[in-house]
């Protein structure tokens, strides 16, 4: 299950100028960013696979700023290169961030623009996006990160189109992907745009994970919001809408609590977390479905009930639209990958609570089912039905619009 946006002609004529090689990677390093996403792009590109079938890459590890650099667990490493090394590669991939709340040193900036205006490929893995948005090789362009930055990377950059459902996002030339796993998922895309998919079949049996996940971030999404509106008068009305979820109440309702009008209260929640209310609702009420299934033995109508939908239908059409599953197919798999003993026997677990279940449930689909979210410019998408794209919407500067819009559109 995917969806796709025109192609940019001039990403597809882009080509690679100077000493640049199309083989290089380069992986740029900072201080604070966690070991684990920074090693995964070092052992995708970094080590020898060609007797499995895997072309060769050659590695470049950079610093993007003074070393040592310090790493999780209080480790200290020591990158071989420099920002100089950039200039070699065809493809600089940016791991992690530090922190989305601090600027990336503008050196490694001008280093990153440099090496997109030279035709190298720009990678962001999760918090990375944010490097890539503050050097401004995301503005006008589809991306996504992890599903709990998605809001502050759009409210930041107004001219993103982020997208927090996708696992990752290619744009030709930028790609950006989710969480720790979802690197992973972009590795292997590159892998296989570069050399097919028997080279990333190949790498993903060596690696043990599957050459092609199912589903995107949907499912791991929970009721968290941007920590700055814990202080904003809204707080409140969002802690009640989400103490009241079994009931019936529509945007209007809580515009009505926070003393608003429709209108300002749309574009002050979107200011806030990036979201449409509306959109927030349904996503809430969508979560709070899943942990009944997941939780209980009521029948699917009985929880759409519980969970504020006005009839079983709508529960249906929303769940498939944001899940890719029927109610009924995600508890049986849900049930079907967990211990019998596991599943709670509470017939009344905690609704409305912001009570979330350990752990994420397991993806809802056989094996052979929808391909990854992803989201891919291709010339072949041209005239493509936007009929895959309902109840889809993206975040644009705190606002939402459908995929392919404009911000202001």
């Amino acid at each position: 299950m995917s969806h796709d946006s025109t192609a940019a002609p001039e990403a597809a004529a882009r080509k690679l100028s100077g000493r640049r090689r199309k083989e290089i990677v380069a992986v740029l390093l900072f201080s604070g960013g966690p070991i684990f996403e920074s090693s995964i792009p070092l052992s995708v590109f970094g080590i020898d696979r060609q007797d499995a079938g895997v072309p060769r890459y050659r590695l470049l590890v950079c610093g993007g700023e003074e070393g040592p650099l310090r790493t999780t667990g209080g480790l200290e490493l020591t990158a071989p290169h420099g920002l100089e090394a950039i200039s070699r590669a065809g493809t600089v991939v940016v791991p992690a961030w530090r922190s989305i709340t601090s600027p990336p040193p503008e050196e490694a900036l001008d280093a990153l623009r440099r090496a997109h205006e030279e035709g190298a490929r720009i990678v962001g893995l999760c918090t990375g996006a944010f490097v890539l948005a503050a050097a401004g090789l995301l503005d006008g362009r589809p991306a996504t990160t992890h599903w709990m930055y998605a809001p502050t990377l759009a409210k930041r950059y107004p001219s993103v189109h982020v997208d927090p459902r996708e696992l990752f996002v290619d744009d030709g030339d930028v790609l950006t992907s989710a969480g720790t796993a979802a690197g992973i998922d972009l590795c292997l895309h590159i892998v296989r745009t570069d050399h097919g998919n028997e080279a990333a079949g190949a790498l993903a049996r060596r690696l043990v994970v599957p050459p092609r996940r199912t589903g995107g971030q949907e499912r791991y999404l929970d009721r968290s919001l941007p920590e700055e509106i814990g202080a904003d008068p809204l707080a409140e009305v969002v802690a009640w809408a989400l103490e009241h979820l079994h009931e019936q109440f529509d945007v209007e309702t809580l515009a009505a609590r926070a003393y608003m009008s429709r209108r300002t209260f749309d574009r002050r929640f979107r200011s806030l977390t990036g979201s449409a209310p509306l959109q927030w609702l349904i996503t809430q009420r969508v979560l709070q479905a899943q942990r009944l299934l997941e939780t209980s033995d009521y029948s699917v109508d009985e929880v759409a009930g519980r969970c504020g939908f006005r009839s079983p239908v709508a529960l249906r059409g929303h769940f498939r639209r944001q899940l890719g599953s029927s109610p009924a197919a995600y508890r049986a798999a849900y049930r079907a990958r967990r211990p019998q003993g596991e599943r709670s026997t509470d017939p009344d677990p905690a609704v409305g609570t912001g009570h979330t279940p350990q752990g994420p449930p397991p993806a809802p689909y056989p094996e052979g089912g929808p391909v990854p979210l992803q989201t891919r410019r291709t010339p072949a998408s041209v005239g493509s039905p936007a009929s895959a794209d309902h109840g889809r919407e993206l975040y644009v500067g705190g606002r939402a619009s459908l995929p392919g819009q404009r911000s202001g559109a």
